[in-house]
């Protein structure tokens, strides 16, 4: 008989060689069971023992038998006798793992699955390294030795099938063997069970993703008996299908990538089974969610070298040929436009067209106006005081005076212009009082300088303005005809086609005076019921000042308007064109009334204009020389008398008039007698000749007559009048002489005739000035304006009228202008023609943002994902966004180059405010931020290789638009607020650069001191620099070789590190918007309040 003793120990032996690997499991009841599984004889009442040798008994899962012991090599996670029992614990528990009983195995820590094969942390590893320490967890599904597979069956049938038991499936690979286990779970129930061999594995890793893939040429399975799908009550069997129908060849394959994608996943793939798939559930294959883990030493790990991103080298010629094609397009468009002929077609009227015009013109309420007390102070000083006078329709009043009288004031007054100083006076229109809104609503008013777009020509000019105050129902061919005929009035259609022009730049253009007749006829276009010009004849020749009066005279006359102007020495023939005249003197009125009695009323009072003279000249110089109050010194002689020359010294200027043509009067003056002034002067007795300065002098003087005196009420000729006066004048000269103390100088004594102009011991322009207000032209204009008070009272319903009555509104009627959306398009249209035909600054950003992003890519190309990489993409972003903060600095110039044209247009009543300034925002946000920030970002992205996803480009052009508009903002708010150029230019300056530190990368977010840390949400650099950066970086693994070691760091641990924050994108995208909105808000409010026009 043979004992067991000497087999059991032969076992032992055997169990002590064998070595203990991660991918083996054996009990030690299984070594008990092999002793007794030697002996032959065993106990009656013993069964039969397991021998896998036997054909009664086989090995589950296709485990190996030993053929010298009868037992199964159970694979990985199964063990019992036949290896169908799934163990719990972990494989790092080697041989002391525990079958799993009727629920669930409790996996250790650091461990999952079915079978508790799966490791999920590094520190599960290390138990099964030498040391105990080192260990990795491997979580690719790359088989490195042996890798092990925990998967969902997500087909979506085959889980409606099963309902609350979930399709599972757990798959081993050994790469030593080349062999893959696999085992088919419901409800974590085993049902069937495969062995592949033969099998090969690959791995392919991409930038932005991984695939792997398992082919194993050679496959069989087997069920379970009496589970799901293998003969359990209620199920079906496929146990003779696993049998022999599946063969192979057998693939699984996963893909996985960095941000994720429909596609990834796993799939079984079999013929067999695809078949067997798509008959009864529909699908192609087997899909699985499957996470692996294999437990490795440290140094066995696969040295992961992330590949070197491909730069699409074709993309990016593409972006830079089509940029620099959409330039050259550009280009040729601005030529295009710039050097086309300005050619306008017939007009087309219609029927209605003359209805149109009378239909306007009905509308208007003739304006008469009426003013009295009017005065002004300006710091303490009165400019103006007592001035009163009316003007009627179809007549023409002059406000004359020297320089200095406070003509241009007085007119600003008069059009109710907004001043510094403080106003006083009644004014009326037709009798009542008027708001300023309806006021202003029905007048114009020419400038004294010129202020238009040089870039736009004249009929352009003119158009702009009829489009804009003409009438909204008016036809727009009507609006053109109107503006053909001042064209053609003020003797400008043969030159409506050339450009305004400047000398700053835009070509010499048209001359002064044909820019004032562009400024007089951008008023004439509307045929305003009142029109006020400031010096219109100023810059102008003296026929083409005539020509301008007389068109004046023509609107009057013909439209019943009512035309008042300033005027600086008219010649006779404009100042015979007059109704009524304002002589101002120092800001007091000399004369105010009807031009007709002018010349009576001065001749009345002993002023009478010399025949030949300008009576305006006269006036002028009158005015100047009686606001000089003369002391007693004068009677001496040292003014009048230079005893180093040859007679007297005159002081009045005008002795430089010049007597050419007829006085004012048109009288008819004897060309015989022009030719020299001293053929109507007797000859003094001696034979020293006279200046002709000292004759006209003396001429003007001596013919002031006394108050009381008769004057003629038609003056003489130069002959009539010497010698009618001579006598009389000879006895005033003597007394005169007389009079004079001290030593008479002797060419005085030998020709009394040669007298200086009398003294006087007052200032002679409160005589003129008491004078007027005594006269009875004074006392007639009082008695018009209270006459129109008082009628304009009693067609209100009120007769009694107290002196300071109430605002009268709605009396003047005005036309509907076009609306706000009109306005918009015409502004539009006249911005974006001034942007073409200056285009330079358009050009320059487009050329430099191509320019300098080839520049940009070529110095970034590549960017690599290590630490070198992140602080390249850090000084790419601060570069992209200094130079855009920086080249918005030309935003400052937006409204710099037409503050005065629009202050005077907005004073006009051209348009809007508003919609002036969103034509302005518009084609400077279009065409300068929009469209460079989109041409860099085009060319820079794919050059320097920032993240290949669409999404993350199109953010990055969005925050780059964001920043770009929100930097233009802020410089055009400054360049509103600050009107000088400098100043505007240092205060964006030290904003960009106060901006810019607060950035993140020249100081650390932790650095900043908490007190100061609020400075840093007012950074538009810093809601730029943290929103490119995070988009970027944000979910990159950064690679640092260090020491022989490939070092990864996340790259939002990087960012944490330099205190960006993570989850800051869009609320920087949000904060940028904001802050662009905001600033183009508070731009608009600083131009409604400052852009206002102040006299």
């Amino acid at each position: 008989m043979i004992t067991w003793k000497p087999a059991l120990a032969a076992v032992f032996i055997l169990g002590s060689l064998w070595t203990p690997t991660a991918y083996q499991n054996v009990s030690g009841s299984e070594l008990l069971q092999k002793g007794f599984s030697l002996e032959d004889n065993r106990p009656p009442d013993c069964p039969p023992c397991f021998n896998c040798n036997l054909e009664a008994f086989a090995c589950a899962q296709f485990g190996e038998c030993n053929k010298y012991n009868g037992k199964c090599s159970c694979p990985p996670g199964f063990g019992a006798e036949d290896c169908s029992q799934p163990l719990c614990g972990s494989l790092a528990m080697g041989k002391d793992r525990g079958p799993r009983g009727e629920g669930e195995c409790e996996c250790n820590d650091g461990w999952e699955g079915i079978n508790c094969n799966v490791c999920t942390t590094d520190e599960a590893c290390d138990a099964l390294m030498p040391d105990e320490a080192g260990g990795v967890c491997y979580k690719e599904a790359i088989v490195v030795k042996e890798n092990h597979q925990m998967c969902d069956v997500t087909n979506r049938k085959i889980i409606d099938q099963l309902k609350d038991k979930a399709p599972q499936i757990t798959f081993s690979c050994n790469a030593v063997k080349d062999t893959c286990n696999f085992q088919f779970w419901i409800g974590q129930v085993e049902s069937f069970y495969c062995s592949l061999d033969s099998c090969s594995f690959s791995h392919k890793n991409d930038y932005d993703k991984n695939t792997t893939h398992y082919k194993c040429d050679h496959i069989q399975c087997a069920c379970v008996p009496g589970r799901m799908l293998c003969g359990e009550a209620g199920s079906i069997d496929i146990g003779e299908f696993l049998t022999q129908e599946i063969k192979g060849p057998a693939t699984l394959s996963s893909v996985h990538t960095d941000a994720g994608s429909s596609k990834d996943g796993t799939k079984f793939e079999e013929p067999a089974m695809n078949n067997l798939i798509k008959s009864v559930f529909g699908d192609e294959y087997i899909t699985l969610q499957c996470h692996s883990g294999e437990c490795l030493y440290r140094t066995d790990v696969p040295g992961y070298t992330r590949p070197v991103k491909e730069i699409n080298t074709p993309l990016i010629a593409g972006v830079i040929a089509g940029c620099a094609l959409f330039v050259v397009l550009v280009i040729l468009l601005v030529w295009f436009l710039s050097r086309r002929s300005f050619r306008y077609g017939p007009i087309h009227l219609t029927d209605d067209s003359d209805d149109d015009m009378a239909q306007m013109m009905a509308e208007h309420k003739p304006a008469s106006l009426q003013f009295e007390n009017v005065s002004y102070q300006l710091n303490g000083k009165q400019l103006l005081s007592g001035v009163q006078g009316i003007a009627l329709p179809g007549q023409l009043m002059a406000i004359m005076g020297a320089s200095g009288a406070g003509k241009t004031t007085f007119l600003d007054i008069l059009a109710r212009k907004n001043k510094r100083g403080s106003v006083d006076g009644s004014f009326y229109v037709n009798g009542e009082r008027v708001n300023d809104n309806e006021y202003r609503s029905v007048i114009g008013f020419v400038d004294q300088d010129d202020t238009m777009l040089p870039t736009l020509t004249i009929h352009e000019t003119i158009m702009t303005s009829a489009l804009l105050r003409l009438p909204r129902d008016m036809n727009i061919s009507l609006k053109e005809q109107r503006v053909y005929e001042v064209e053609k009035q003020l003797g400008i259609l043969s030159i409506k086609d050339q450009l305004i022009g400047s000398e700053e730049g835009h070509g010499r253009g048209i001359s002064g005076g044909e820019k004032r007749r562009v400024s007089i006829a951008c008023e004439l276009v509307t045929s305003p019921s009142i029109l006020f010009l400031d010096e219109p004849t100023s810059g102008l020749d003296a026929f083409n000042a005539f020509n301008v009066v007389e068109c004046l005279v023509t609107l009057a006359k013909n439209y019943n308007r009512t035309v008042i102007f300033t005027i600086h020495q008219p010649r006779s023939n404009i100042v015979a064109l007059f109704d009524h005249l304002v002589l101002l003197a120092k800001g007091k009125a000399v004369y105010s009334g009807s031009y007709a009695s002018c010349q009576s009323y001065f001749n009345n009072i002993g002023y009478a204009c010399p025949p030949g003279f300008n009576i305006a000249d006269y006036l002028v110089d009158l005015t100047m020389h009686a606001g000089t109050a003369h002391s007693p010194s004068d009677e001496n002689g040292a003014a009048g008398y230079d005893a180093g020359s040859e007679g007297l010294r005159t002081q009045s200027s005008s002795v430089r008039a010049i007597k050419s043509i007829a006085s004012a009067s048109n009288m008819s003056v004897d060309t015989s007698n022009y030719g020299s002034y001293n053929e109507s002067i007797p000859k003094p007795k001696t034979k020293r000749r006279q200046s002709l300065k000292q004759q006209q002098d003396r001429k003007l003087y001596t013919r002031k007559k006394s108050a009381g005196g008769d004057t003629p009420s038609t003056p003489k000729t130069d002959d009539e009048a010497s010698d009618s006066n001579v006598t009389h004048r000879n006895s005033q000269d003597i007394i005169r002489l007389s009079k004079q103390q001290g030593q008479v100088p002797p060419q005085i004594m030998d020709d009394p005739h040669q007298l200086p102009p009398p003294v006087y011991e007052t200032n002679g322009l409160d005589d003129l000035v008491t004078s007027y207000e005594s006269s009875a032209v004074a006392s007639s204009v009082r008695d018009d304006i209270h006459a129109a008070v008082t009628s304009g009272a009693t067609a209100n319903g009120s007769i009694n009228v107290p002196a300071n009555h109430a605002v009268i509104s709605g009396s003047m009627k005005s036309y509907r202008r076009v609306g706000y959306v009109s306005q918009f398009l015409i502004l539009s249209q006249r911005t974006w023609r001034n942007l073409y035909r200056n285009p330079m600054l358009m050009l320059t950003h487009y050329a430099i943002a191509i320019l300098l992003a080839v520049l940009s890519g070529f110095l970034f190309y590549g960017l690599t994902d290590d630490i070198k990489g992140f602080q390249n993409r850090l000084g790419l972003f601060f570069f992209l966004l200094a130079l855009f903060g920086f080249s918005t600095l030309t935003s400052l110039t937006v409204f710099s180059s037409e503050r005065l044209l629009f202050v005077r247009e907005r004073a006009n009543g051209y348009y809007s405010p508003i919609t002036y300034f969103a034509a302005k925002v518009v084609f400077d946000i279009v065409p300068l931020r929009l469209i460079p920030p989109i041409i860099m970002g085009a060319i820079v992205y794919p050059m320097s290789g920032l993240t290949p996803e669409w999404p993350a480009f199109f953010k990055c052009i969005l925050i780059l638009i964001l920043f770009n508009l929100a930097a233009a903002a802020i410089c055009l708010f400054i360049g509103i607020v600050f009107k000088d150029a400098g100043v505007a230019n240092l205060i964006g300056s030290l904003v960009m650069l106060f901006s810019l530190l607060f950035a993140g990368l020249l100081l650390n977010h932790d650095a900043i001191p908490k007190a100061a840390l609020w400075l840093q949400t007012l950074s538009i650099f810093h809601y730029g620099f943290e929103a490119l950066i995070v988009n970027e970086v944000k979910y990159l693994t950064l690679i640092d070789h260090k020491y022989g070691l490939d070092i990864e760091v996340p790259g939002a641990s990087i960012l944490s590190a330099f205190g960006f924050d993570n989850s800051g994108l869009w609320p920087d995208v949000v904060g940028l918007a904001i802050f662009s909105g905001a600033f183009i808000l508070i731009a608009y409010i600083a131009m409604h309040l400052l852009l206002v026009e102040k006299r």
